[in-house]
């Protein structure tokens, strides 16, 4: 599946309260999301020594798939296209890579 089919489709779906603009419950949501595959990823060590059992890859596989719902719906609520963000990352970390900066920090490496 194409990113642009999930934005498109994943909106279908999107019923949620508007908080003064249409992105501050989607924002909301990616955070807590991802708070959730944080947490998983936590419990794989604290429990697990840090082997990630096909349980918990299940369990973060679905909190990855709810991080990029509400990632699609910011996108879409800002009228941003998910096909280009991807796209115009990968040619930033490229870039980056061909000049040898990816690591460090800041946004104009």
């Amino acid at each position: 599946m194409e990113f642009k089919e999930y934005q498109t489709k994943s909106r279908r779906t999107a019923v949620y309260p508007v908080v003064e603009k249409g992105f501050v419950y989607p924002t909301l949501g990616l955070v807590g999301e991802s708070g959730e595959v944080a947490e998983k990823i936590k419990k794989v060590f604290r429990d697990g020594d840090g082997v990630v059992g096909e349980e918990q890859r299940e369990a973060i596989a679905k909190e990855l798939g709810d991080v990029l719902w509400y990632l699609a719906q910011l996108a879409t609520e800002l009228g941003l296209d998910l096909d280009a963000i991807a796209q115009n990352n990968l040619d930033k970390l490229l870039s980056r890579q061909e000049r040898g900066q990816l690591h460090g920090s800041g946004d104009n490496r």
